[in-house]
């Protein structure tokens, strides 16, 4: 009964993640595509391809893998080649997913905080050769996931879905590509995200307290700064995007301490297992959640995103009327 309660929940939590996160990332990929946001070409490129990548994490992580296994657990997504292939997937999108947040974070840290440095580093084609670079990299990472799986069982000569090899756990070849793996994601995005976030502020204080003196002394009153007014969407997407991935992967990132250093599992039937179970899967469910709440940041903390996502909406109504009239 309690794995019965289990399944209903995961259904109905991958169901509203699917339906939500799906048109929400459509949406955003195809605002930006029009480039009418007000935000340079650079963001875009960044903010671009973390749709993407996050529309593919839905698909994959959930569509294909979590709500198939719920809803249709064997169809042909259960032969052991393309499970195999399905979590290799998912681990190249969901590992592109975080590092293309953490090189958007960089890139604003640099905007903000390196003015020598940003008029180099900051261009439409260095965006899309790192977003290239990202993406490649997370995909010929997880290539090895592929043949670490092998059949649960073989039906009429043909195998069915997959479990992690014996030889994972014992190969010293395949721990240290599982650590590489680890640092990679969930642990050193995380901790470049915070570690840039906090030398931001940091410079954003010391200019903010900089720039306040030098006007005082000007104007001899303390003014509005146009500059900063001018800087401050940007600085608050930048918080916006990174503070939620940092509060959403907080949970995985502290699993990854229980089962990697406390050694913790839930293959046993001890509370110990079941604490440990609910732990990784409530930080899974959460990682999973960041991909559709980036939308709903830009809709947030951009005027003109939210216009054209307004005339986006009104497009197919007036379209729909005027055929009505007709």
């Amino acid at each position: 009964m309690h794995g019965l309660v289990k399944g209903l929940q995961f259904a109905i939590y991958y169901s509203f993640v699917a339906v939500i996160g799906v048109p929400a990332n459509l949406a955003v990929i195809v605002i930006l595509s029009r480039r009418r946001c007000g935000l340079s070409g650079c963001i875009i490129y960044y903010l671009l391809s973390m749709a993407v990548a996050d529309l593919l994490v839905i698909v994959t992580a959930v569509i294909l893998n979590r709500m198939a296994g719920i809803f249709s657990p064997f169809s042909f997504l259960s032969l052991t080649p393309v499970c195999s292939m399905r979590t290799a997937i998912n681990f190249a999108v969901v590992d592109s997913s975080a590092w293309l947040t953490v090189t958007f974070t960089f890139d604003r840290f640099v905007a903000i905080s390196c003015q020598k440095l940003k008029v180099k580093y900051c261009t439409e084609n260095l965006a899309i050769v790192i977003i290239g670079i990202v993406s490649t990299f997370s995909s010929l990472k997880s290539v090895f996931i592929y043949f670490a799986f092998e059949p649960v069982y073989i039906l009429n000569k043909i195998p069915w879905l997959c479990t992690v090899k014996y030889i994972f756990y014992t190969s010293p070849a395949w721990t240290a590509y599982d650590w590489f793996r680890c640092i990679i994601n969930p642990l050193l995005p995380f901790i470049l995200i915070l570690l840039l976030n906090a030398l931001t502020v940091r410079h954003i204080l010391a200019a903010n307290r900089a720039r306040r003196r030098l006007r005082t002394q000007k104007n001899g009153e303390n003014q509005s700064d146009p500059e900063m007014e001018k800087r401050k969407k940007s600085i608050v997407l930048l918080f916006a995007i990174s503070g939620s991935f940092i509060l959403l992967n907080l949970l995985f990132f502290v699993t990854i301490f229980n089962i990697r250093i406390g050694n913790a599992t839930y293959h046993s039937g001890s509370a110990n297992s079941k604490s440990a179970f609910t732990l990784q899967e409530g930080g899974y469910m959460l990682q999973i959640l960041s991909s559709c709440i980036n939308p709903f940041i830009y809709a947030g903390t951009q005027s003109k995103f939210r216009t054209e996502l307004k005339n986006g909406i009104k497009y197919p109504l007036s379209l729909l009327i005027n055929l009505r009239q007709i």
